[in-house]
């Protein structure tokens, strides 16, 4: 999620300092006129009428003494209001003029609290330009890296009736940068759950920034849950290697993987078209080769010739090609295996048989005889049941894989069917 931004200098003050008949008492008095419009002391209104042409003109040397001199002889309360209406629009300009002079440096925002303050107390103010006010005031705030003051004005902003979506996302960020992590995340949560049932789907960086917060934070279940929505809210290939690698391929990753668990991660990469480059293909052709697959770490290096991410002469792919193939001559048929299997004692063989079947693509046949395994038992069942789902995934039993990736249990292979159910239920993988 992108960091709040500088405040813009643009707050539609419903009164503004243009086109105000600025009058004493007396003279609406005078006039028999309703006093409908300002009114400000003798002492106040003739610096208030200067200040008001100044900074029409954008005037900032005339403005600021006028200003200064008004706010020494404001007694009313709309002498106060408006002196701090000046004094904010006054320090926005000088703001706008040094972005303007010199982009790159930074500005103090900070001089914008005062008045703001000052109008966000005064009785003055109506209740719509206190939402702004509270809301300029809880950025400012933000900004300066003051995070309970930002979400006291934030929250304020909101009880007063703003309903900007962005509101809701800014003060999320607020509360998690300010060690709430939990609640801003249930809070973001709330809010991408609203705009997708408007019809507006939350930005990517909302997604990427709860993700990164929630890891950071050691929460995995809250992670997790994030990942899922993020491929399901924006499949590419991108977000699927991001997801993947979020959760168990990475140094910092929610889950700490062996080398056997990490090879079903790969797999989901590789259904998902999202191994990104030679080391994706190296690691999982290489991990498959060492666990005894050597059908699927040879399909996996030709994948990657194919599509030009594995050079024609590396010599680590060529490696794998040749021990594969000779793995492959003195493997044989899977068949004699097969047969073993069916009358063995336990599940142990159906399930390494069906593993090599998985390798090879041989989908139908690997179900089978992990259903097998499982009736025998002597086995992992989460680590059958998650090949007996990536089997049933790949032949397009969608149903059957769901069931059996919801019959893993343990961590972290739960994670692992996780993603794989996300795969079957989110739509389809774009580039």
């Amino acid at each position: 999620m992108k960091t709040i931004s500088k405040l813009a200098i643009a707050l539609a003050l419903t009164t503004g300092v243009s086109g105000l008949a600025l009058t004493t008492p007396a003279e609406a008095k005078k006039k028999e006129e309703a006093p409908a419009g300002p009114k400000l002391s003798p002492e106040a209104l003739k610096s208030a009428q200067t200040a008001q042409t100044a900074l029409n003109a954008k005037d900032l040397a005339t403005a600021e003494p006028a200003i200064v001199a008004m706010e020494a002889a404001a007694k009313t309360d709309d002498d106060k209001y408006f002196a701090a209406v000046f004094r904010y629009n006054l320090e926005q300009q000088k703001i706008q003029a040094a972005r303007a002079a010199n982009p790159n440096a930074p500005v103090d925002e900070t001089v914008l609290a005062k008045p703001l303050d000052a109008l966000l107390a005064s009785p003055v103010t109506k209740p719509e330009d206190k939402q702004k006010f509270a809301y300029q005031r809880g950025i400012l705030a933000y900004n300066g890296k003051q995070f309970p003051i930002a979400i006291q004005y934030l929250t304020q902003s909101k009880q007063l009736g703003n309903t900007d979506p962005n509101l809701t996302l800014q003060l999320a960020q607020a509360k998690v940068s300010s060690g709430d992590v939990a609640g801003g995340l249930s809070d973001l949560e709330a809010a991408t759950t609203a705009m997708d049932a408007s019809g507006k789907k939350a930005d990517e960086d909302i997604y990427r920034y709860a993700i990164s917060r929630a890891n950071q934070a050691k929460m995995g279940p809250q992670t997790m849950a994030w990942l899922k929505r993020y491929v399901m809210a924006y499949p590419t290939k991108q977000n699927w290697r991001a997801a993947v690698v979020t959760y168990g391929l990475a140094g910092n990753s929610v889950a700490q993987l062996t080398d056997a668990q990490k090879i079903d991660l790969f797999r989901l990469l590789r259904a998902t078209g999202a191994l990104a480059d030679q080391n994706d293909y190296l690691e999982y052709a290489d991990d498959v080769q060492r666990r005894g697959l050597p059908a699927e770490a040879q399909a996996v290096i030709k994948e990657g010739m194919a599509a030009g991410k594995i050079p024609a002469g590396n010599t680590f792919a060529k490696q794998i090609l040749t021990d594969s193939t000779n793995a492959l001559k003195t493997e044989g048929s899977l068949a004699p295996l097969e047969a073993k299997a069916k009358t063995a004692a336990n599940g142990k063989l159906a399930a390494g048989t069906a593993d090599a079947y998985l390798g090879s693509g041989e989908y139908a046949k690997a179900a089978a005889l992990y259903r097998l395994a499982l009736e025998k038992g002597s086995v992992d069942a989460d680590e059958v049941n998650t090949h007996l789902g990536i089997a049933l995934a790949r032949s397009g039993d969608k149903a059957g894989a769901k069931a059996a990736f919801d019959a893993v249990k343990g961590a972290p292979r739960a994670g692992i069917a996780a993603l794989w159910t996300s795969y079957l239920e989110a739509p389809a993988v774009t580039a």
